[in-house]
């Protein structure tokens, strides 16, 4: 059974918190007496499931790790769970070979989609690592959602942006989403599920722990245990170069097991947010990114280094 932090399993937490938001009434259930915490109890989940309490319990507190998928489908359909919430407890629940731990190797973009991306001159594009960071980017992507770091920066695993660090720890990141508060929601619903679909990843858990010390508002959604593939929406952005904005965004997976994403921006035709992206691509660029070998969030005398310390 996986570890979170904290000491708990991953699969305990995620039970709990969805036992908690269902209340008795809403599945055909008679309370009881007062209730010491919100949701249903274990007895009465383990009921709807058709399992024995005493076998949910061990399940939940992870003494059981051979749970069959049938089972975990009940358990699933008793709490209501969304599909990709689904996903996620079989992948908690399914067993994994030990495997012979390597360290790991800074990800790569293929040639071919550095290509792809370079070629999308009129969107804004980004090819993401499962752990989030910026493997390569257009010029329109680099300028619309981190113009502060230094262009070339994807090149070298070391000063690789990383776009989920810097929502939390990076203040020109945050200033630049205007609803921010949905940004870091999704990005941890995000970061969940290539959580339970890489469990073994050392620089993804590094990564997690990471944020949740230095970031109270990351520990805090990180508790919650959202879960969400966050494949389309819209980004609500203010830029410092072309003032108010949106963008639709399309999260495209790679086809092999890598985790990579390809990240695009687009526009409604004729939209003042049209213009925005016109005028980003024609004005001459103003960058206030310095080469460096570290992180833009973490070099000595920028402003996040100070507001940190």
């Amino acid at each position: 059974m996986r570890s979170d932090h904290g000491g708990r399993t991953e699969l305990g937490d995620f039970l709990r918190t969805r036992r908690a938001r269902i209340r008795p009434e809403d599945v055909g259930l008679v309370s009881y007496g007062p209730r010491r915490v919100p949701g249903l109890r274990r007895e009465e989940l383990a009921q709807l499931a058709g399992v024995s309490a005493v076998y949910y319990t061990r399940l939940e507190q992870g003494q059981s790790t051979n749970a069959s998928e049938s089972v975990i489908e009940s358990i699933a359909r008793a709490l209501t769970l969304t599909d990709d919430e689904r996903l996620y407890l079989h992948e908690l629940t399914r067993p994994r070979p030990a495997k012979k731990r390597r360290a790991a190797r800074p990800d790569t973009a293929r040639p071919g989609i550095r290509r792809l991306v370079d070629a999308m001159g009129d969107v804004p594009a980004i090819v993401l690592g499962r752990r989030s960071e910026v493997l390569a980017w257009n010029d329109l992507g680099h300028r619309l959602i981190a113009g502060h770091c230094d262009r070339t920066s994807p090149d070298r695993p070391a000063d690789r942006p990383n776009l989920t660090r810097m929502l939390f720890l990076d203040p020109h990141t945050r200033e630049l989403y205007r609803r921010w508060d949905e940004e870091a929601s999704r990005s941890v619903a995000s970061l969940r599920v290539v959580a339970g679909r890489f469990p073994d990843d050392e620089p993804l858990t590094a990564l997690i722990g990471e944020l949740t010390v230095k970031s109270g508002e990351f520990a805090a959604l990180w508790a919650r245990h959202p879960v969400q593939s966050c494949l389309s929406g819209t980004k609500y952005l203010y830029h410092p170069e072309v003032g108010e904005c949106e963008f639709d965004f399309e999260v495209l997976h790679l086809s092999d097991d890598s985790g990579q994403r390809l990240l695009t921006y687009t526009v409604h035709p004729g939209s003042p947010s049209d213009s925005a992206l016109r005028l980003l691509k024609t004005e001459p660029w103003r960058s206030t990114a310095t080469p460096s070998r570290q992180r833009p969030e973490e070099r000595e005398g920028s402003s996040f280094s100070r507001a940190t310390r």
